[in-house]
């Protein structure tokens, strides 16, 4: 449906008035989507009805044993075909049959499950696939393992996580059927071990391992040590392509959850990758926003551990992993770069025979947590841990924060040297004891208090440059509560619709697409259904667990309205406030992030969801969050694919989010 049509029937409904101006206003023109692409085939009616019944009867028998254990094993695989069906992702007359294929699969779950709750799945070897649900969305998402026959599970094994490259078409169905079909890590090269577990992630499809995506590796990684005994010292993280791109950023930012990174080729920053020169650079908060993802600003945290990179002599792919190497020589480290001699985008047999006695060094040495010394940068909270060593607090944002600890266990003292960081934590948790510490901090000597009974945590904070014990600020930035926007669709969130047509025309019509927008970009592209409420079915729970997107102004928005007062933003007859500025209600709309005044643990979101677009998703490189933690959108401008609207001001809050 159209957004004007839409708006009319919620305002008749609402016994509104209708604006003439309203009336005579053209819908917003939709944004082709490029992902996943809109060329599919279309099923012989016969079969596309079938599928279609059989997915609906499914959604009946999903909730019937949805309290039971591994109902996401039937779900991910239900899943799967209704969203080919929706989107129409069939690419090929060869891939009709898959989606029959999976139905029966899951039917031959859901009977083991509903009859006998069992799960005979989990007993079987060789290539098996899964799925689990989502906390941030709910959403059943899948994942492959390859079980060697001859693997001993009586006792700890190790996990490769192998991350796949782009596949513009490699929707669910096609992602699960390749993980049913063929080995795929290194290249196919790694079909005949018998050491570990492969772990495939879906990494919601294609957005280069990151938002979401890089949240599935972990909720993966979890669903999988819930059932097999993997050793969680003996996790290495790698990936190919895309998959490399995401095996240096993961890598990078999350370092202390794998004894090994390796990436083979792939992009790693955003600059030189699109070849950007100052002519065509973005706007200034945008580039600020490349160094959530861009590793450079990450050096410090690969150098925790065993890292390999990996090219091929004519892969143009190979520039990453040689912008890398010049970028770790600065900070004194030579990167291990492996180089297949005339090979362009692949692997070859000989380089896997070497990336595999990598490997088993990586899982003999394993982690060696807890760290006995850390090095750590950061330009945001969002990534400020590895092992013991928390940042909670930084002197600004996107500034660069780095610290280096190292940790005396038989002399209980600690030493850390740090710049930029305002608040940090030592916590290496039971069994260690550290009452009687002593801390030498940038040139200060404290000692920890010994109260009789065991501390497993310090907390420190720093005032005009004298560190102390204590907190820091509950109002300040602190991790995962310090932006940007996108930021909030990292965790649980619920969208919040408004309760009625704002008084706004254009406003009104801005909304109802950009929300119409959101919906269907996070079911193409993120894979899930977006999670809603209506204000006045908000609980107490989702107030607790949930970020909060809220949509509309406090005319339309009954928990916008709730809140207002303790916003930011200052709402008027005919204007509005955003940082000393004034705006017309007519003409523009503030979008940002900020505590929830009703949970101060949680984020509320005005007006926005992902804020990068289909123009960026021809490269996983732009798919970077495009707007900080707060901006004015012009509606003079429709939304398109880059943007929203035009963007009137934009820029970040400080660190008391002020």
């Amino acid at each position: 449906m159209n957004p004007v049509p839409r708006l009319l029937l919620l305002a008749g409904a609402l016994g509104l008035a209708i604006s003439p101006a309203l009336e005579a206003e053209e819908p917003i023109a939709p944004i082709p989507r490029l992902l996943p692409p809109e060329n599919g085939l279309p099923l012989p009616a016969d079969l596309a009805r079938t599928l279609g019944e059989r997915v609906t009867a499914f959604a009946e028998r999903i909730w019937e044993i949805d309290h039971k254990d591994h109902v996401a094993d039937v779900a991910a695989l239900v899943k799967a075909v209704d969203f080919a069906l929706k989107h129409g992702e069939f690419y090929s007359e060869k891939e009709f049959p898959l989606a029959g294929d999976l139905l029966d699969l899951a039917d031959a779950r859901y009977r083991a499950l509903d009859e006998g709750d069992e799960r005979p799945w989990l007993e079987e070897r060789g290539l098996v696939v899964r799925g689990y649900r989502s906390r941030i969305d709910d959403s059943y998402q899948p994942f492959g393992l390859e079980i060697p026959e001859a693997l001993d599970l009586s006792k700890p094994v190790p996990l490769l996580v192998w991350l796949h490259g782009r596949g513009d078409k490699t929707t669910d169905l096609h992602f699960l059927n390749q993980c049913r079909k063929k080995s795929q890590a290194f290249g196919g090269f790694y079909q005949d071990q018998s050491e570990a577990i492969v772990l495939h992630p879906f990494g919601r499809h294609c957005v280069g391992w990151k938002h979401a995506g890089e949240i599935d590796v972990f909720e993966a990684i979890e669903a999988v040590m819930a059932d097999y005994p993997i050793d969680p010292d003996r996790i290495v993280l790698a990936g190919f392509s895309m998959g490399g791109a995401g095996a240096w950023h993961i890598g990078a930012h999350y370092r202390d959850a794998f004894c090994g990174v390796h990436a083979g080729a792939g992009f790693a920053e955003t600059k030189e990758y699109n070849k950007l020169t100052p002519d065509r650079y973005p706007p200034d908060h945008e580039q600020v926003l490349w160094k959530v993802y861009d590793v450079p600003n990450y050096l410090g945290n690969l150098l925790n551990g065993p890292l390999l990179a990996y090219s091929g002599a004519k892969d143009k792919q190979k520039a990453t992993a040689d912008l890398m190497a010049r970028e770790l020589a600065n900070v004194g480290h030579t990167l291990r770069h492996l180089v297949a001699p005339d090979t362009e985008h692949k692997y070859t047999a000989e380089a896997v025979a070497e990336i595999r006695t990598w490997l088993a060094d990586c899982w003999k040495t394993g982690r060696g947590l807890p760290a006995r010394s850390i090095r750590w940068q950061t330009p945001t909270l969002r990534y400020g841990s590895y092992d013991w060593l928390k940042l909670t607090g930084l002197e600004a944002h996107w500034q660069g924060a780095r610290a280096e600890a190292a940790w005396d266990r038989e002399g209980g003292t600690f030493s850390l040297k740090t710049e930029g960081v305002t608040a940090l934590e030592i916590h290496p948790g039971p069994p260690h004891d550290l009452g009687g510490a002593k801390l030498l901090i940038d040139g200060q000597i404290l000692s920890a208090a010994t109260p009789g009974f065991p501390v497993h945590s310090l907390s420190l904070v720093r005032h005009e440059g004298k560190w102390t014990w204590g907190l820091p600020d509950p109002g300040k930035k602190r991790p995962g509560l310090q932006g940007p926007i996108d930021d909030a669709f990292m965790s649980r969130f619920l969208v919040v619709p408004p309760d009625q047509a704002p008084s706004s025309p254009r406003f009104a019509r801005w909304l109802d697409f950009e929300l119409d927008h959101f919906r269907s970009r996070w079911r193409a592209l993120m894979r899930g259904e977006l999670p809603e409420k209506a204000s006045d079915e908000l609980d107490s729970d989702d107030i607790r667990d949930a970020n909060l997107i809220l949509w509309g102004d406090p005319e339309s928005n009954a928990m916008i309205a709730e809140i207002a007062e303790k916003l930011p933003v200052e709402w008027r007859e005919d204007s509005f406030v955003l940082r000393g500025q004034s705006y017309d209600r007519d003409g523009h709309v503030p979008v940002l992030v900020f505590p929830n005044p009703l949970n101060p643990d949680r984020y509320v979101v005005l007006n926005s969801g992902l804020t990068f677009r289909e123009g960026h998703d021809k490269t996983n490189s732009q798919q970077n969050p495009k707007l900080p933690d707060w901006a004015i959108v012009g509606l003079d401008r429709d939304p398109d694919a880059f943007t929203p609207g035009r963007i009137a001001a934009a820029g970040f809050f400080d660190e008391d989010w002020k």
